[in-house]
């Protein structure tokens, strides 16, 4: 009798909230349960002990998807800290509108969240079996939020589309700081734990970019730092944000999703849901999470490099708490592998080996199949292939002036794709590990970072930057509070994304064709005879372009790269070309309308 009630309550409370049928789109859709009473430190440990999975269906089409569910505490732990109760929970982001069906099954035993293979334990009754129903409805969220774009996926271009309106998705965002999540308003004791604890932050300059009805936790009004930083970077055009979920023995120490330092098999209830308030809050506001999983130094702390039980116990915790969200990347390491310039004081590195093995778990158990990455030091050519379960990389460079991000774009695109798969490519860390960015005040300009980084990787047919800020002047990669010391960067970053997306641009159409373009030092993209767009480094050398076998009136327009704004007209409006006499079908297309020793995009376009 007691099982027959606790279950009714059960599905009472997940019922309830779902009765308005008003679930959205693309929306985190929450479902919470009444299961054991447990703890974060008891036995039956509830992280391992117990596994919580969830299958929605779609009723029309007989769509699928199995999310696993998670410890929750008392229900409200990121305002209570509570680290004890008897709630689970799960979340889903519906993708079709219509009727969806859920059930739930809830096991135990002894490490039966993780255990490989599956194994089915025991089934508790006081979820295991519930059912219930919703209705999703079209999304009402407006730009920049992501749920009104739609889930970022995959399409087997080099690009990640948003699925709801079939749109390339490029990314310009903050790299730096790495540890965007030490912060001193999250709950834990990774403060005073004597690990790094100088560099835990409190967010102060951004605590203004806080807005009411803005998200806080806590009795006193807790995380209008890192919230207003959220704000502030949202703000500045910026669509992609960094953070690493686990920097034990790396840089700075204190972000990790543990209940201590030294802990791998228990997690911290009340801090992830303050994190997941943080994520679910840069998503509203238009920038995707780009999860970075572990560093180089840490990459052999679970399972000594192995996807084994402390590996599959922290993903599984991860797709829990963020894989809803509607545009994530998941980063399965940073600097891994084996790379040629790591000194002897490194540790143990992880193996080709043990390189797939952590993609093929994100393959296999994030229902969504949100992209997965990793970050080089090794160089991926042991990770290339049809079966590779990895679907892009993030790149790392090492020149001060950025002056080979075009490059090995160019090179990992190729390289992937001779191998037997498209991948989608991003530089992460574009730049020397000293300096890359500087702030504002040393480097008000930001020529080589934006003509090198930004546009050369865009023109190579990579997807974004992110940028990242050396250690050697104030506001580094583990100091930063104040992203104001990179306003100027991150204007110039939002230009280039609204280039994009303003002029409709087809990038799946393009492709890198820097040949085409002679004089002014130039990268370009172009779909020959159709469109081609070029960054010229030096404008006043006056560049041509060549249009081989393609003839016709051809527009040609000028954008600003550094202050952006709409297309302008230099000293040429159209360009007729032919081949008679001219060899290659080589023509000038003048020069820009003003400031012609800087450097300016180029916009050449067939008439219809």
């Amino acid at each position: 009798m007691h099982h027959l009630t606790a279950r009714l309550i059960a599905v009472l409370l997940t019922a309830a909230p779902l009765a308005a049928a008003d679930t959205e789109l693309w929306h985190k859709h929450t479902l919470d349960f009444v299961g054991p009473e447990t703890a974060e430190d008891a036995t039956p440990n509830p992280f391992t002990d117990y596994r919580l999975d969830v299958t929605y269906v779609h009723g029309p089409s007989g769509t699928t998807y199995t999310v696993p569910g998670y410890y929750a505490a008392d229900g409200n732990a990121a305002h209570t800290g509570a680290d004890r109760g008897n709630r689970w929970r799960a979340h889903f982001a519906p993708d079709q509108a219509g009727p969806w069906s859920w059930k739930a099954s809830f096991r135990q035993g002894p490490g039966v969240a993780v255990a490989h293979p599956p194994e089915p334990g025991d089934a508790n009754a006081l979820i295991d079996g519930t059912t219930g129903t919703f209705t999703a409805t079209d999304s009402t969220a407006a730009p920049p939020d992501l749920r009104a774009r739609g889930r970022m996926g995959l399409d087997g271009s080099r690009y990640p589309v948003t699925q709801g309106d079939g749109q390339v998705f490029l990314k310009a965002g903050a790299d730096a700081p790495e540890n965007f999540l030490s912060y001193a308003d999250f709950d834990g004791d990774f403060k005073t734990d004597g690990h790094k604890d100088q560099l835990v932050k409190t967010w102060a300059p951004h605590v203004r970019d806080w807005a009411p009805g803005d998200p806080t936790w806590g009795d006193d009004q807790r995380g209008k730092g890192i919230i207003g930083a959220v704000n502030y970077l949202s703000s500045k055009g910026l669509n992609a944000v960094s953070m690493l979920t686990n920097n034990i023995n790396g840089d700075d120490r204190n972000a990790f999703m543990y209940t201590h330092y030294d802990e791998r098999h228990r997690f911290d209830v009340s801090r992830l849901d303050q994190w997941q308030i943080v994520t679910d809050h840069a998503a509203a506001r238009g920038l995707m999470v780009h999860f970075k999983t572990q560093e180089t130094e840490n990459e052999t702390l679970l399972d000594d490099g192995d996807t084994g039980p402390q590996r599959r116990l922290y993903y599984r915790e991860l797709i829990a708490r963020f894989g809803h969200l509607p545009a994530l990347n998941w980063n399965l390491g940073e600097e891994n592998g084996k790379w040629p310039w790591a000194g002897h004081h490194k540790p143990k590195l992880q193996s080709t080996a043990q390189r797939l093995a952590m993609g093929r778990y994100f393959e296999a158990h994030d229902p969504y199949r949100h992209p997965i990455v990793a970050h080089n030091g090794q160089w991926p050519d042991d990770l290339y292939g049809p079966d590779s379960p990895y679907t892009g990389w993030s790149l790392q460079t090492e020149k001060e002036d950025f002056s080979n991000v075009h490059a090995k774009t160019l090179r990992i695109l190729r390289e992937a794709k001779k191998a037997g798969k498209v991948w989608h490519v991003a530089c992460d860390e574009p730049g020397d590990h000293r300096y890359s960015v500087l702030p504002d005040a040393l480097d008000p300009g930001h020529y080589y970072p934006r003509t090198n980084a930004l546009w050369g990787n865009l023109l190579a047919g990579g997807w974004g930057v992110e940028w990242y800020y050396g250690y050697r002047e104030a506001h580094s990669d583990l100091t930063l509070e104040d992203h104001r010391s990179r306003a100027i960067m991150y204007e110039q970053s939002a230009h280039a994304l609204h280039f994009f997306s303003a002029f409709n641009i087809p990038v799946r159409e393009m492709a890198n064709h820097n040949g085409l373009i002679n004089g002014g030092e130039a990268f370009c993209l172009a779909d020959p005879g159709r469109i081609y767009v070029a960054l010229i480094k030096h404008a006043a050398q006056g560049p041509t372009v060549q249009f081989q076998k393609h003839e016709g009136t051809f527009d040609i327009r000028w954008y600003d790269p550094r202050h952006g704004g709409e297309l302008q007209t230099g000293t040429l409006d159209t360009v007729t070309a032919n081949q008679a006499g001219h060899g290659d079908n080589q023509h000038k297309v003048g020069l820009p309308p003003s400031d012609i020793e800087k450097d300016w995009v180029l916009l050449v376009r067939a008439r219809e």
